[in-house]
């Protein structure tokens, strides 16, 4: 064996003994925080031994062809977590849980991995295992908190990606060439998923986190639901206006980089268009919620509460499909038979409810019209939609509330809509 060789297989041999480290030592640490006796035996040196184990016989089976070596390997393995397990629960029978012997298993295969080829895969499961491992509580304690409502949206969205997506047509089904089934759907799983991410951060930092990170969080599932939120709050304890207010604006600078991230996954050519406008639009409306928190944390004024439910529903993915349709059949059929004034009108009208429907559509619209035009329809209607969570904010709230976010909304949509036009 050359020099460099025996380098690189040296190498690999210690990224799987590091693998099964770090594994170690997070079950070392939770053995010591548990006071956990009966797994003595499963702690930084074997599992830093399984991992050199594991490596040596997908070594061993890469330089003789004979992979039944790591089947034998993961047998013997798999005799001694049984043997392990059942020691175990005999000293200690109320600790019956099979985290650690699974965690066993994995790393000896991780280790396998390293030397048969596929090291990075092995490093990133490697440090996923760990990270599983190590957040036990946080984990749990976010399944407590999740219900029963919770657990059957996201097998919804499981079966309206996995099952319902494929089943789908993937051509346009109308005279127009507007209506991709298949493209339909899978959009409107997209906003749907963005939606859930946000949904699943609100419920992991709880209910009643600090006002700037529920504005945050609950951004990214409806900027709407976080304006009517906090405008009620408000309305309740007007002493908290500014924080709420800043609240609210975040919630808005989330909704613009949101639209952002839509137009980047959707048609990537966009993206530059659409940057300027509406990264201006949520810094302008960051820099405002940032003033009128710091000058709200003086009174030490550091709670807000917001209730949303899971945004997935099957009902209601449908009902955004159909709002999709009828704003891209209304594009389609602008954009033949009027001038782009008449896009603008119907991104006026789109905004009123939704900004995603319409920027959906525009980026779809700008992989053969002028992207000038889609990103000008894509402001007009998150000015059109801001413009309404803003009356939405004076008529629940007041005018004393709604007042703070009238001079923002002036400037933010202002400075968007300035650029968008010298595009």
């Amino acid at each position: 064996m050359e020099y460099q060789e025996l380098l690189d297989v040296a190498g690999k041999f210690a990224t799987a003994i590091l693998l099964g480290a770090l594994v170690g030592i997070e079950r070392e640490k939770r053995k010591e925080e548990e006071d956990d006796e009966a797994s003595d035996t499963a702690g930084l040196r074997t599992f830093s031994l399984l991992a050199l184990f594991g490596a040596a016989t997908g070594w061993l089976a890469h330089e003789t062809a004979s992979f039944w070596i790591p089947a034998a390997g993961l047998a013997i393995v798999g005799v001694f977590v049984v043997a392990g397990y059942i020691v175990s629960a005999r000293s200690n029978p109320t600790a019956t849980g099979l985290t650690t012997e699974l965690a066993a298993v994995v790393v000896f295969l991780l280790g396998a991995m390293v030397t048969l080829g596929y090291a990075v895969l092995a490093v990133g499961l490697g440090v996923v295992t760990a990270a599983v491992l190590a957040y036990k509580v946080p984990l749990h304690g976010f399944v407590a908190k999740l219900g029963w409502d919770d657990v059957y949206a996201g097998l919804r969205l499981l079966i309206a990606t996995f099952i319902a997506l494929p089943l789908l047509p993937n051509e346009p089904i109308d005279p127009w060439g507007a209506l991709n089934p298949y493209t339909l759907w899978l959009l409107v799983i997209l906003i749907s998923s963005l939606s859930l991410v946000g949904y699943v951060l609100t419920r992991l930092l709880g209910p009643a986190q600090g006002i700037a990170l529920t504005g945050l969080t609950g951004g990214l599932v409806s900027s709407t639901a976080v304006t009517l939120s906090f405008a009620k709050d408000a309305k309740e304890n007007p002493k908290n206006n500014k924080a709420l207010s800043s609240g609210i604006l975040l919630a808005w600078a989330v909704m613009f980089v949101r639209v952002i991230v839509l137009v980047a996954v959707v048609n990537r050519t966009l993206l530059p268009y659409v940057v300027a406008p509406f990264g201006l639009m949520a810094a302008a409306a960051g820099a405002f919620a940032a003033w009128q928190y710091f000058h709200s944390a003086k009174k030490g004024v550091a709670k807000g509460t917001l209730n949303v439910r899971n945004p997935f529903s099957l009902t209601a993915a449908a009902k955004f499909g159909v709002l999709f349709a009828v704003v891209l059949l209304a594009v389609k059929i602008v954009q033949e038979h009027f001038p782009p004034s008449g896009l603008y009108a119907v991104a006026a009208l789109a905004g009123l409810t939704d900004v995603d429907a319409i920027t959906l559509s525009m980026a779809e619209f700008a992989r053969s019209g002028e992207a000038s035009i889609a990103v000008i329809a894509i402001v007009i209607a998150a000015i059109a939609n801001t413009l309404v969570k803003c009356a939405m904010a004076f008529v629940i709230a007041g005018p004393a509330f709604g007042k703070m976010l009238l001079a923002p909304t002036v400037v933010t949509l202002a400075a968007g809509l300035a650029v968008a036009f010298l595009l």
